[in-house]
Formats: structure tokens, sequence, C-alpha cells
């Protein structure tokens, strides 16, 4: 028997010098404990966020993605899944559990491994507050004295929250706020009893348990923590079931959310955040509150995307994006498949797909976590490369990466990631608030910001300003100006010989200004440029705010040779828009700091009131009402499918099909639309601002507009009207300029029906110098300045 007692008597000796040890080194280390005032002020990063005018998020930016909650505002289902995966007797142990150790420890000794911790909330909160993840036992010390002292400070419900609003959850979400948010598209409040399991399970490891990178083991720890709840007694044995057996939804960026919607107008105003904070914008919880409305952003998102997808549509399918080796690959794995996908991001709802079968009646894809056979309607846009005689290398067949969308009722369908960017700016004609912009087809595809930093051609969308010009020097719409050839030799250009020409190849003779604008005739526009001069209009256009310097005073300005921006464009057509007013078109309203206060505030000039007049309201009058004929009967009668008569603006279609505009507006919104490429190239023949951008504007103006009654625009003091011979209609001129005798109206040789196609101008292959009676100088190279996509 002595035998048995000595090593027992040994074993206990030790451990008593080992807790007399651990008393003296916790003795002395409890007054160098960290203070926990960071616990008790708790100051937590919250990332710069983005919102509409209307209170709906944009963006946010920052390291950390956190939304603070209290404990009053968590489920109860997702605190007991909370403490069901990580510290059951939370409520009971004083910050340290020995029983969850002796628990743990015979689990891991059964499975022989470490499948089981025994850290408690507490803990946790002690380690990622204060410490690092070091597996010391001088760290582990210091977390167990520093879960006790918490304990003594901060009640059980003070310590949850801090734990619930601080722990990493994964893809850059802090908190469980914010990764409901993440995995699942929802507030906190909304989540299921699966959707909680899932979430309690992520504390555990982030990365592998992630329900959207690894959604096979993200429901095996589902599963884990639902058992956990079950043995607590937290859930009964039906919603246990019903919660096991639920199928992993992840969210992913839908059509109508306005966070995938907004990506470059929040980086606009993260842009202006930086400027004025610094880097530490990032953190100190700042909300951007911009001028855009919800439902006109999706709109022209949405009007945006589908204009695109129809131009592509009508260029034909360039066949798969690649191909991938399917060899040694078992179709029926879904993790060999994503393993494939891996490196393949969707682009909006435009998804990424791998085809297992191909045949021209059926193509069978995967597309991660399901197989889908598309057939039908679906095939029709690829059908040219799923043909026996397609190119090899363009052919849809086994291996091949696509792009697949579901369109509604009808299915999915076989699409391609588009080559050909947009833009889409509209704004308040009287404010400037800017309420929609989007700046290309996809911006984590391409940041390039098309509205505000492509300089290009603004075609005969620039033809306006001309003619706005022309008005004040002496025209009036019911002028008449010869539609004929005009040939300038070398000598006049000073580079090559020039001959300008209409989109139509067509010359119609005498017409009035009012006919030359709906038709957008080069030879009128020219002839009037020439007899105002360059100069004159080059110094004329800058009430509108162009620079100068872009738009060098040449025959070629009347053409629209110069460069601008949709956002110039768009200040531009709001000076006609609001009777003559230069108002500055802004997306941010105001910046709002951590603590809820107004540190800065947006007060625009207004139009009619605090906004300069740089136009006479009665030429302001006349181009609105030259536009409106526009629209009616000229270019752009694509625009009366909205069936209001308070529409007005211009078409622009440049050299060679580079750059398709429409400009258009009503007295309250203004909105801009272009079709080109980030690196300028042929869009194809036919392609032009009537066809390619103007629908774009129609789809979006058809919901910006839909609340909004017609506002026909008073006819200001100073027109004289007169009568033309052989029309209907009456005509209007500044009164100082009514001629003595009226003028002879002869017969009009062309239709003027509306047209029911949208007739452009090309740009001339070298830019002419001004006139004869002006002095010659070289021809400028007309530049452009595109920058880096």
């Amino acid at each position: 028997m002595r035998w048995v007692l000595y090593p027992l008597a040994f074993i206990l000796v030790l451990i008593v010098i080992g807790l007399a040890t651990l008393a003296a080194a916790a003795t002395l280390a409890w007054p160098n404990l960290p203070s926990l005032e960071t616990l008790t002020d708790y100051r937590p990063r919250i990332p710069l966020r983005v919102y509409t005018a209307d209170g709906h998020l944009l963006g946010e930016f920052g390291e950390e993605r956190r939304s603070v909650v209290r404990i009053g505002e968590v489920p109860a289902v997702l605190k007991q899944a909370i403490l069901a995966a990580e510290d059951e007797r939370f409520y009971e142990h004083p910050g340290i559990d020995p029983i969850g150790i002796l628990r743990a420890a015979l689990a891991n000794l059964t499975s022989g491994g470490r499948g089981q911790g025994a850290s408690t909330i507490t803990m946790q909160v002690a380690r990622n507050f204060f410490l690092t993840r070091e597996k010391t036992y001088n760290r582990k010390l210091y977390e167990i004295l520093l879960a006790l002292k918490i304990e003594q400070n901060l009640s059980k419900d003070q310590i949850l929250e801090l734990y619930i609003n601080q722990i990493y959850l994964g893809q850059r979400a802090y908190g469980f706020s914010a990764a409901a948010r993440t995995y699942f598209g929802k507030p906190l409040g909304q989540v299921t009893l699966a959707e909680a399991a899932v979430l309690a399970g992520l504390p555990k490891a982030p990365s592998a348990y992630n329900p959207v990178v690894n959604p096979a083991r993200a429901d095996l720890r589902k599963q884990y923590v639902l058992r956990r709840m079950l043995e607590a007694g937290f859930i009964d044995q039906t919603a246990y079931r019903a919660a096991a057996d639920t199928p992993l939804q992840t969210a992913r960026p839908q059509r109508g959310d306005s966070v995938a919607q907004g990506d470059y107008v929040a980086e606009m105003a993260r842009q202006i955040a930086v400027e004025q904070f610094g880097e530490e914008a990032y953190h100190l919880g700042i909300r951007i509150i911009t001028t855009v409305r919800r439902e006109d952003q999706m709109a022209a998102r949405r009007a945006l995307q589908d204009g695109v997808l129809a131009y592509d549509r009508r260029r034909g399918y360039r066949g798969p994006e690649t191909f991938t080796d399917l060899n040694g690959i078992d179709k029926t794995k879904g993790e060999q498949l994503d393993e494939l996908l891996s490196d393949v991001d969707d682009v909006g709802d435009l998804l990424a797909a791998v085809v297992l079968e191909a045949s021209p009646k059926a193509v069978r894809v995967y597309r991660r976590g399901q197989t889908l056979t598309i057939e039908g309607k679906g095939l029709r846009f690829a059908a040219p490369m799923l043909a026996a005689n397609a190119p090899q290398a363009r052919r849809i067949r086994p291996g091949a990466i696509i792009r697949i969308r579901e369109n509604g009722d009808q299915g999915w369908e076989i699409l391609q990631l588009p080559e050909v960017q947009a833009a889409l700016v509209s704004l308040d004609a009287k404010t400037g608030a800017v309420r929609a912009l989007v700046g290309g087809f996809d911006f984590n595809r391409n940041k390039y910001n098309h509205v505000t930093q492509a300089l290009r051609q603004p075609g005969s969308s620039f033809k306006p300003f001309i003619f706005s010009a022309a008005l004040e020097r002496g025209f009036s719409p019911s002028s008449l100006v010869e539609d004929e050839p005009l040939f300038f030799p070398a000598g006049v250009t000073g580079s090559q010989d020039w001959t300008p020409r209409n989109y139509d190849g067509k010359f119609d003779g005498l017409m009035t200004v009012r006919d030359a604008l709906a038709r957008s005739k080069n030879m009128v526009s020219i002839r009037m440029l020439q007899s105002i001069t360059p100069q004159y209009a080059q110094d004329y256009i800058t009430r509108f705010g162009f620079e100068a310097a872009k738009h060098p005073p040449y025959l070629t300005l009347a053409l629209g040779a110069g460069s601008a921006t949709p956002w110039e464009m768009a200040s531009a057509y709001a000076v006609f828009a609001n009777g003559g007013y230069r108002v500055e078109p802004y997306v941010v309203s105001q910046i709002i700091d951590g603590e809820g206060n107004v540190v800065a505030k947006v007060d625009p000039p207004v139009a009619g009131q605090s906004a300069p007049r740089v136009i006479d309201p009665r030429n302001a009058w006349l181009m609105d009402s030259m536009m409106q004929d526009v629209v009616q009967r000229g270019t752009a009668t694509r625009a009366r499918a909205l069936k209001r008569g308070d529409l007005a603006g211009k078409t622009g279609t440049t050299n060679d099909y580079v750059d398709a505009w429409f400009c258009g507006y009503n007295p309250d919104l203004v909105a801009v639309t272009w079709l080109g490429h980030s690196q300028p190239r042929n869009l194809g023949r036919g392609e032009t601002g009537g066809s390619a951008a103007l629908p774009i504007w129609v789809d979006y103006m058809r919901t910006a507009l839909k609340d909004i009654p017609e506002q026909p625009r008073p006819r200001p003091d100073g027109l004289l009207e007169i009568h033309l011979p052989d029309s209907t209609r009456a005509e209007f001129v500044y009164r100082e300029n009514m001629p003595p005798e009226p003028p002879v109206y002869p017969s009009l040789p062309f239709d003027l029906s509306p047209a029911t196609e949208s007739p452009e101008e090309a740009l001339p292959p070298v830019p002419p110098a001004p006139p004869p009676s002006a002095p010659v100088a070289p021809a400028p190279v007309v530049e452009r300045s595109f920058g880096s996509p």
C-alpha cells in the first residue's frame, strides 16, 4: 500500500507547488493588467458609409465592416446559438468555466485531437481586445486574469454585447450584425434559426466555415451548432429538424440592390471624405448623404445595363470567355467544378458557368452549387457558336466558361460580358443635385468613371450651344440658311482639303434654323458658325461651363469636335432646362460625423433665386422650343414613347461611330447618356446617338419622370410672334431683331414628317481653320483625353 501512497503524495505536492506558483504569478501580474477603459468606453472602428438621399446604403469603406447593436436588439435565437456553440454556461461561471474545461479535455482525449477549446466568451473578449493569439502559457494566464477582471467590472449582458459587436467573422465583417448583412443580406433582427446557427459557427474558424466560399463545411458546422442547441434545451426536435433541413442560401447583390447599383457614386463620396478627413475617414463612423435617390439610381443602372446588352446583342456573340480541361473532373462533384470557377467572378447578374454538355438544342452547365439546362430562347443569342461549322476557338463545348443570366419566367439565357461601356448622369435642373449616376457597365470590372473622367467628342449634341450663340448674333429659329455643299481647300485649312457632309449625304437647300437643328444638318451649323465666327462661339460656350481650351475656335466646333464629359454636358444642358441659369452639379449633400453631428452641408445656388443668369431667358425658351422639335419630329423621335410634351434634347454621333450621345431634359430633370469604348474605336455602322444612347435615356426617364406632371414653360417677354407662310404654326424672334420686311419663305423641298430613324452627322477627317475673312492658322489636331480605364 505504501508504494501507492508515495507517488500520490508526490503528485499532490507537485499540484500544490504548481498552484502556489500560479497564485504567485497571478498576484504579481494582477496589478499590471491593462485598464478596462477600452471596454467601458467602447469605441469600435466604424467604416465610412455612403447613403442615398432617402436613406439607403450605397457603399461602405474601411478595413472593418461593422454595425454596432445593443444587446436588446439581438434576437434570442442568435444569442442561444452563440451560447450553444461557444459557452453554454456563460451566465453561470465567473469568467472561466472549470466544467467546460474538463468537458473539452475529455472530448479531446476521446477524439485523440484538439477539437474543442475551453475559452469562455469572456476570455475571448479579453483576447480580442488586449492580447495576441500566440499559444503560450504566459498569454493564457493573462487571458484568464483579464477574464476575471472583466467579470468584476461588467455585467454579463455588457460582455456578450462586446463579443457580438467585436468578433471577426470573415469577409471583413466584424460583429454579427455586419455578418448577417454580408452573408445573408438582411438585418440582424431578421435572421432565421438556420442562419443564426451558421453565424454562430463562424468564430471558431471564419475562413473554414465561410458559407459563401465553403458552403459544404459551413453546413456541417451549422448542424453541429443546432445539435448543441438541442442538447442545451434551447430548441425542440421539430425546430431542430426544420433548421437542419433548410438549405444554405447566401446573399449576392441583386439587380435591385442599392449597394450593387451605386458603386460609382460611393467612390466619388469616398474621395471627398478622404480629402476632408484623411485616412481617419475609414474608421470614424462618418456618414455621407448623397443627392441620389434610390429609385432613380436603380432605374439608371437597369437602363444602362439593358442598353449595353441590347447593343451587345446587335453586334453578335463572340464565343466563350475561356476554356478549362474537364479531363479527370468528376462532373457530379461540385467541389471540383467550383475550383474551375474559383478565379472567375460574377459580374452583376451575368453569372459565370462551366459547360458540361453542349448541342444546338440544349446546353447543360454547372454554376456554383447547381446544374442547369438551357434551351429554346435561352440559346438564341449564342446559337452561331453552337452550330457544327462554328470556329473551334469560339465554339461552345464542354469545358467552356460562359455567362448566363436568369431571365424571369423565360428561364436562363446565354449572354456575354460586353466590351462596350456606357455612362448616365441625371441632375436636378434647378439646383444641380445629381439624382442618378452610373459611370460604367460594372464598377468592379472597370472603375473608370466615364461620367466625370471620359473626355469625348460630343458630336451634334454640342450644336445647341452653337445655335444659342447664333440667336445672340441676330439669328432666329425662322432664319433661312443654305443646306448646300461646302469645300475648304488645303490652303485655308492649313492641312488638307475638307469637304464636310451631312450624315445622309443629302442636301436640302434653303431651310430654317429650327428645321436644321431638328434634322441635325451639318452645313447649316457650319455656315452659322462662319457668320458669328468661331472665336465668338468659343467665348460664348464658357457661359455654360465649358473650358474654351477644350473647344478650339475652328469650324469643326459646329460639329462638336471639342471634348467634354457627360458631367459637363449635363451641367450645360441644365441652363436650357431651367431658363438660363448656371448651376453646378454636386453629389454630396451633407457629411455627418460618428457622433451624429453635421460637419458639412451643401447650400447650392438655385435657378431663379441665387444662381447666376448666363443666357437671355428668351434664348433659353427658343432653344427649348427648337429642341422639343428634335424630339417630336427630328433625330430623337424615340423619346416620344414617353408620351410627354415637355421633353427636349439633342442626339450626337461622332466620326466613324466612335461615340453615341443623347442629352435631354424636361424643366425639372436633365439626363445625359453616352455609349462607347473606353479606348475609342468604332461602335459599328448605324450605332448612332438615336439608336444606341437614346434608348437608355428613355428607359431611365420612364421611371424618373413617372410622378412628375408635364410642365409647359411660359413664354418670356421680349419675343415677337410672327406667322410663317404655308404653315399653321407661329414663330418667335427677339423683338429688336424683327426685320423691317417679312422674310420670304420658299416651299420647303423636304419631308417634315416625324423621322423613323435617327440621322446623325460625321465629323471631318481634319478640322479647318477659321473662314477666309479671319486670319488663317494651321488647323490643330483635335485632341482626345480619355485616361486609363
